[in-house]
């Protein structure tokens, strides 16, 4: 009886670079920092989705949020993939799988010679109702960011960190991403405070009506009206992006919260929203169970205590 003997894994296989992570095999970047021929987009955040690649793949939503925020500069052009449809770029055949970050975002599958590598983007294995549930497949390899790969990383739960919202009776300055998390914070509130008027600022609303062309149903809320917020002192929720909430340092009759993962984004705040769209510690650790990788590779972030952590048990190469 033949016995199956593994395929080597290509221990350069993707490599990191200044303008990102490469695969020289099939002349592609995953989310290039700059433009490039050949742009594999995980997502449409500005860290990872940048303007002026020639050739862009990505999920149908990523290229709609990229056209948005860059317009004509996007991309010279878009090659839109759904879920689990296999194309091939060189000689490696590649798929998209939900990521779970924010909609549209997707874990690229990889495959060559044999052997499967999965690269994460950003992500996260929490519920989450305005993007579609994070799909893990197992893999060989497995690239995972690890923004917060540390032990003492561990993200309560994203409904009872939007409850203390019920506890404050004064209006909000809610600070947030205007794409993912907004949307997410919108759905929340109406959720689980109801009693709670929203009100979004102008720059986020063309995300937030994009989401609703794609189908997700955040729930009610109004654009920012000024006289609403000056005639109305209690249980109003002002969602601004991050540089309006920084500008209005003195802004008066408003609890003002920034809502993140981070914690050193937190410190001068009376009340703290820990809602992250990353994997913590846990997550992460969940992951790798599911995936069972003969290798991890880390990247994002700080892969060294998921190295220390297992040390001797199964190999942990940061690509930073």
């Amino acid at each position: 009886m033949a016995i199956d003997v593994a395929k080597p894994i290509i221990d350069d296989f993707i490599v990191q670079t200044k303008i990102g992570l490469f695969c020289r095999y099939g002349n592609f970047y995953l989310d290039p920092k700059e433009p490039v021929v050949n742009a594999v987009i995980s997502h449409a955040h500005g860290d990872h989705a940048v303007s002026g690649n020639q050739h862009v793949y990505c999920t149908s939503a990523t290229a709609k949020f990229m056209e948005l925020r860059y317009r004509k500069f996007a991309a010279a052009d878009f090659w839109i993939k759904t879920y689990q449809e296999t194309f091939e770029l060189n000689g490696v055949e590649l798929s998209f799988l939900p990521a779970g970050h924010i909609l549209g975002s997707a874990l690229v599958l990889m495959k060559y010679e044999g052997v499967t590598y999965l690269y994460t983007g950003d992500y996260k294995t929490e519920e989450d109702p305005t993007c579609e549930p994070i799909q893990l497949v197992k893999a060989d390899v497995l690239i995972t960011e690890t923004t917060f790969a540390d032990p003492a990383t561990l993200h309560p739960d994203a409904r009872l960190e939007v409850e203390k919202l019920n506890a404050i009776s004064s209006n909000v300055m809610l600070g947030a991403y205007a794409l993912g998390k907004s949307q997410r914070l919108i759905s929340l509130i109406n959720t689980y405070c109801p009693n709670k008027r929203i009100l979004v600022h102008h720059s986020i609303l063309p995300f937030v009506r994009l989401y609703e062309q794609l189908g997700i149903d955040v729930g009610k809320y109004e654009l920012y009206d000024r006289k609403v917020m000056k005639n109305t002192r209690t249980d109003l929720v002002y969602l601004v992006p991050p540089m309006v909430f920084h500008s209005y340092i003195k802004a008066i009759n408003v609890v003002r919260i920034f809502v993140t993962g981070w914690k050193h984004l937190q410190h001068n705040q009376t009340v703290q929203l820990y809602i992250s769209d990353h994997v913590d510690w846990n997550a992460i650790l969940y992951t790798i169970a599911q995936v069972s990788p003969r290798e991890v590779w880390t990247t994002h972030g700080e892969g060294t205590q998921l190295r220390n952590h297992f040390k001797s048990k199964l190999v942990v190469k940061l690509l930073n």
